[in-house]
């Protein structure tokens, strides 16, 4: 049952019949763990060059660390490779993956992924890479909850595309809760609604962005 007092957030959250949910600044309050593993892993090459890290990194939220790390080598003076940027990210993943389990649940998510899962199809779209975004969900007890999920180097864009295809979804019945441009961007270039999740992160996007919106899913 729909109670059409909760407000225009979670009655379109509810009416959905597929939920796309982005995971750092959705599902856990993890955006500024992801910032502080930038900074860390850049600081050797000096505390300018680290800020302008952490700069560029708050501005691109959404955006996978395989597309971040390339600049910052550059910006470092570091040769560029496959290689190079294989071991870039796997550090950043040594330096954040814990401190993402450990995070703070944003409020009310996780009691509805566990007490809705079985009445609509959650699908997870994230700029964290496929299997480490596996062992975040195994550690945290809700794998479970999602029907499927799209890690690294899949795009929000084309997973969203791929999923309404596959189980033949109109757009118009799906919702896609992010808190970011990217997320913004895949809702939008497939035609399906946005909740946008705020925080002290996106701001800008706040101000551009007047759709439906939701700090927190408490009662």
């Amino acid at each position: 049952m729909i109670d059409e007092k909760e407000g225009p957030a979670k009655v379109l959250l509810r009416k959905a019949t597929i939920v796309f949910w982005d995971f750092d600044g959705v599902i856990k309050d993890s955006v500024a763990v992801k910032t502080v593993g930038f900074e860390q892993l850049f600081l050797p090459y000096g505390k300018e060059l680290a800020e302008r890290v952490r700069r560029h990194h708050e501005a691109h939220g959404g955006v996978s660390r395989y597309e971040k790390i390339p600049i910052y080598l550059e910006w470092a003076g570091e040769t560029v490779s496959a290689a190079r940027v294989q071991d870039f990210c796997e550090g950043f993943a040594r330096l954040v993956q814990q401190a993402v389990i450990d995070a703070p649940w944003v409020a009310g998510v996780r009691e509805y992924l566990l007490a809705q899962h079985s009445r609509q199809c959650f699908v997870l779209v994230t700029a964290t890479p496929q299997e480490e975004i596996q062992q975040i969900l195994q550690a945290l007890n809700i794998a479970h909850c999602f029907n499927r999920v799209f890690g690294a180097p899949a795009s929000k864009t084309g997973s969203v595309r791929e999923l309404l295809r596959e189980l033949k979804c109109p757009p118009e019945w799906a919702v896609l809760v992010g808190d970011s441009e990217m997320d913004l961007k895949a809702a939008q270039e497939n035609g399906v609604p946005f909740l946008l999740r705020c925080t002290v992160h996106n701001q800008t996007l706040q101000e551009r962005y007047s759709g439906p919106r939701f700090e927190d899913l408490s009662p």
